[in-house]
């Protein structure tokens, strides 16, 4: 898997929101068991301890569940996922539309080259 890391917020943060897309988008199935710590860990390239930090904010935020004795699986609470998925979502849009206003465009501007961008992508 490809890890996107920088250095502008902590690592462990970005894991656990990578993670989470890949939930949301069904790469880790619900119910599916999810790679341990240490395999996470070594494809990231970054310390257990910060994979660990990250799978606990899985759990708290319910997307994964630990299990004692079989790691941890994805939840099977479609309502969770579907949750997370549509609050993803809000945060791409309100991103979006922060940076097309920097730009000097309205909401409206955006709507419009949003409109256009998908009538030219089916040419």
């Amino acid at each position: 898997m490809d890890w996107k890391l920088s250095d502008d917020r902590p690592i462990w943060l970005q894991l656990s929101e990578q993670l989470a897309r890949r939930i949301v988008a069904g790469q880790y199935p619900p119910g599916g068991k999810l790679p341990s710590v240490r395999e996470l860990a070594a494809d990231a390239g970054v310390n257990p301890n910060t994979m660990q930090r990250a799978l606990s904010q899985l759990e708290s935020d319910a997307l994964a569940i630990a299990n004692r004795t079989a790691g941890r699986t994805v939840t099977e609470d479609q309502e969770v996922i579907a949750q997370v998925r549509h609050r993803m979502a809000r945060q791409v849009i309100q991103d979006f539309l922060s940076a097309i206003e920097e730009l000097g465009y309205t909401r409206a501007d955006a709507m419009t080259l949003l409109q256009q961008e998908e009538e030219s992508s089916y040419e």
